[in-house]
């Protein structure tokens, strides 16, 4: 029997505030039975759970697609909740019930006007050079039972509200990080729950964030303004029928709070005898509070939240507090995360306790701090005295390990300090795990680094004065991030203010939202984000949408590159980052030595052909022809500059070399002597990495793609620097920004740029997933409608697993190892999907049993063939196990 399960709207399970006018829905099919697949689907839409006022019906549509069905008949209205339900019919006949109800709930839409207007603290209120962040309020009546009620809400700066007392929801640094001048986004709040008849009071805090405090290393603050301001509406709905809002006006009182100074960078400093506990409540009296101003501003940039919001999504015990050699008192927690320390204490009034937050300690096994530039990093809580007090931050987040407390003996607890990790609760969707402990901790490392990384944007560090959203850092890690999390709802977020951002020539900025400089535009494998990420994406969920939203910019990119070079299929001019941090870099540079016009043209090729191949997705024909010639172009322009009549590279570099080969820019023969030689500047190294950014992501898979997965494999097993695991053994817990960044004799590479928390080198993950566990999307069939599952096993594993939760439900790839030669693979493939499966080292069809029988008995396998090197399977869903005498020679390991 089939079963629907599992229903998604925009990604999410019964969202609540999105802004979709023709939202898409997805679901999964659940079967015990093999190759299940979908003939058929119906979906019906209604105002009510029971379908009794149904307002539209899909009928009987003969599809198989089950994921991204878009409802175009639904014309959703603004802070309407609707309500689905899907059946469906297999392929053998089979209808489903119908699942169970899910819904979505709009929110305010963009593009229309607000009753609500933006209110802020008069400046009198606040001192001169003050930076003490208000408290907004009002009390207002509710005069009988109610229905339903739901605040929307947004602020120039962070908010926080509060309704009769209580926290109205679990999100953090709402309204979250974009290019305010063209998007900021909307929260949609249920508070049905929190209101009674009578007497009620709103309160809200506000916080300076990204809009109004600190960005980037120069010292630069209120980037977009400066002055903080809230929007609010709560709409009521009576049992009556009646309906009653409540919004930001005049009516509303403010004051200064318990907050000092809060930075995103610096941290808060927090006096509790300024507390007022009760503001939000009925019970409070406000008359000494100032009235509010009203900013004259419009409506036009709001839009609902698209990604997840910021959550606190786990606590972290101390695993030991330290006395250092200098005699300061140190937590360490084990793990270098992103968040903040949660604390309760008790002391006497006016009693003050300071927190500073570090990633390591020195080689002496002091506390070092020198790697943050000039965040502070810093909380300073000051008591009220009144018995046990708990305190956390608000809108501030740190990266740490390591935590120096200053304050008086008896008022320091040691069971009494925990971390709170914080970071965009996306789903997590995949898992690695191997024999290795030491890849198994690479894994969590990697993991953490994206935990670390991405709070509402993709940053690069969380720790410095810094933390933007580099492009370059994001296009090289968004496949691996894609095999950990959901981060299709992120992405789609964030590559609007891409858009948004880019200049009118079609430049992208360095970082997104663009903060930096008028000069800091267009350099290659950064730029180049605002196609590649969009790619990535529509391949590894089968999103159509954000290849059509993100189209115009893409093509503008390529039109900037090309309007860029000396010569029209060339990128030769400008500013690049080049390999950055590149090992075979000259002495005292921060650039690799992989000629940047190398680079600049290899991307401009690359960008050209995904921008084709998105304009054969969307069925622009003209645009694909003329892509597909101006690659060709571009192409036979790289190859008459940079190799030569014997297909000989000009660039004898590792990422050279790796480049040619994953861009596609070479003759065959070309690219045959290209990877051999590439194998050979490994063996020069000693089979260590001398790549950076540029490089690094690609380098595994340039060897693999070639059947060089030996030198792929001793790549990743190197111990000693560089490598990936090098870090691993010096007790890294999160991916570093160099190589060394703490060397042999424990010092440091450098003070000025330094992260222990950045993601780029964590792309070895994609690798992980995609080689060694052998799970891989294609974009002829994207978002794992149609899947090839190819691992390579290595003797030094005795097994690997990948899992991945996809839109159609959980992919599994294990294999096992044995001294007796045999490979065990367990493979699951999802419900109305279909993969390739490529059993590597397979001598003949013969000797290869699926759960014991031959595979001409296996139920579920539609065809069988034999390469030479491997039998390669089609197979429909279903879970399956597969044992033979497993023969390594063939498969290059």
């Amino acid at each position: 029997m089939v079963k629907v399960t599992d229903l998604r709207c925009e990604y999410k399970s019964n969202p609540v505030g999105i802004g979709e006018r023709h939202p898409r829905i997805s679901w999964k099919l659940q079967s015990d039975e093999r190759a299940v697949s979908q003939s058929a689907y119906e979906i019906e839409v209604a105002e009510d759970d029971q379908f009794a006022s149904l307002i539209w019906s899909s009928g009987t549509v003969t599809s198989s697609q089950s994921v991204h069905v878009e409802l175009n008949e639904v014309e959703a209205q603004s802070c309407k909740r609707y309500y689905y339900r899907v059946r469906v019919i297999s392929q053998a006949g089979q209808e489903s019930d119908w699942s169970d109800t899910a819904f979505w709930e709009m929110g305010i839409m963009a593009g229309e006007t607000w009753v609500g207007e933006w209110i802020t603290t008069p400046s009198s209120l606040i001192p001169e050079a003050s930076t003490q962040p208000p408290l907004l309020r009002r009390g207002f009546q509710i005069d009988s039972a109610i229905k339903q009620a739901r605040i929307y809400a947004t602020a120039l700066g962070l908010y926080e509200l509060e309704l009769n007392g209580q926290r109205v929801d679990d999100r953090y640094f709402t309204p979250g990080w974009t290019s305010y001048n063209h998007t900021i986004q909307t929260q949609t709040y249920d508070v049905t729950s929190m209101l009674h008849p009578g007497s009620n009071a709103i309160g809200a805090w506000l916080g300076n964030g990204w809009y109004k405090g600190n960005l980037g290393w120069g010292g630069q603050k209120e980037y977009y303004g400066d002055r903080l301001a809230l929007l609010l509406q709560l709409h009521v709905t009576y049992e009556d029928g009646r309906e009653e809002r409540i919004v930001t006006d005049r009516n509303w009182r403010s004051s200064l709070g318990p907050i000092l100074m809060s930075e995103l960078y610096h941290g808060e400093i927090y006096d509790a005898r300024l507390e007022i506990n009760d503001f939000s409540t009925t019970e409070y009296d406000d008359a000494n509070w100032s009235e509010v101003e009203v900013l004259a501003r419009g409506f036009d940039t709001l839009v609902p939240q698209i990604n997840e919001p910021v959550r606190a999504i786990q606590t972290v015990k101390p695993v030991e507090w330290i006395t250092t050699p200098k005699g300061e008192r140190v937590i360490d927690f084990g793990q270098n995360l992103v968040g903040w320390v949660r604390f309760r204490i008790q002391g006497e009034a006016g009693t003050t306790v300071s927190l500073q937050h570090a990633e390591v300690l020195d080689a002496e096994g002091n506390f070092y701090i020198d790697n943050l530039r000039t965040a502070k990093q810093s909380i300073q809580y000051t008591l009220k005295g009144d018995g046990r007090e708990t305190y956390e931050p608000r809108f501030t987040f740190q990266g740490f390990r390591y935590v120096r407390i200053s304050g008086p003996d008896d008022v320091l607890n040691q069971a009494e300090f925990e971390a709170v990790v914080l970071h965009s609760d996306m789903e997590a969707t995949g898992d690695f795990q191997c024999s290795d402990p030491l890849i198994n901790q690479l894994q969590s490392n990697i993991r953490w680094g994206l935990k670390g990384n991405f709070l509402d944007v993709p940053t690069d560090c969380p720790q410095r004065d810094e933390r933007l959203g580099w492009t370059g850092d994001a296009q090289m890690f968004i496949q691996t991030a894609a095999y950990l999390s959901n981060i299709a709802p992120f992405f789609t977020k964030w590559l609007g203010d891409v858009g948004a951002d880019q200049r009118s020539d079609g430049a992208v900025p360095h970082v997104v939202p663009h903060v930096l400089g008028e000069g800091e535009y267009g350099s290659a494998a950064w730029g180049d984000a605002a196609v590649i990420c969009p790619w990535t994406l529509y391949v590894s969920y089968g999103d159509t949408r954000i290849l059509e939203r993100q189209y115009e910019s893409m093509k503008r990119w390529v039109g900037y590159i090309r309007g860029q070079g000396e010569q029209e299929y060339l990128w030769n001019t400008g500013f690049h980052f080049g390999d950055w941090l590149g090992l075979d870099a000259k002495s005292g540079d921060y650039v690799g030595a992989t000629e940047r016009d190398f680079i600049a043209s290899a991307y401009y090729a690359y960008s050209v052909d995904l921008v084709h191949r998105t304009a054969l997705v969307l069925g622009q024909e003209q645009d694909a022809q003329h892509y597909a010639e101006l690659k060709q172009n571009v192409i036979e322009a790289f190859r008459e500059e940079f190799v030569t009549p014997s297909g000989r590279l000009a660039a004898s570099t590792q990422t050279a070399h790796v480049l040619a080969i994953m861009f596609d820019l070479l003759n065959e023969q070309a690219e045959q002597r290209t990877a051999k030689r590439l194998s050979r500047l490994l063996e020069e190294s000693n089979h260590h990495l001398t790549t950076g950014f540029v490089g690094t992501p690609y380098i595994s898979h340039a060897l693999s793609k070639h059947g060089l997965h030996e030198a792929a494999y001793k790549l990743l097993f190197q111990q000693d620097f560089p490598s990936w695991l090098y870090p691993v053994t010096k007790g890294a817990t999160t991916i570093w920004e160099h190589w060394d960044g703490i060397k042999e004799d424990g010092s440091f590479w450098s003070k000025d740029m330094n992260s222990f928390n950045h993601y780029a080198y964590g792309a070895i993950g994609d690798w992980l997933y995609r080689t060694v566990a052998g799970i891989q999307p294609i974009e002829r069939s994207p978002g794992y409608k149609h899947m090839v599952i190819a691992p390579v096993p290595k003797e030094q594993l005795t097994w690997a697993e990948g899992k991945l939760e996809t839109m159609y439900g959980k992919i599994r790839s294990y294999w096992s190892y044995g001294s007796d030669g045999v490979l065990k693979l367990e493979i699951t493939i999802p419900a109305n999907t279909t993969a390739e499966i490529r059993l590597p080292g397979v001598a003949s069809i013969s000797g290869v049993t699926e759960n014991g029988n031959p595979l001409s008995e296996a139920i579920g396998i539609t065809d069988i063939q034999n390469t030479g090197a491997e039998v390669v399977l089609q197979v429909g869903s279903g879970s399956y196990t597969f044992s033979y005498q497993y023969l390594k020679q063939l498969i290059g390991v």
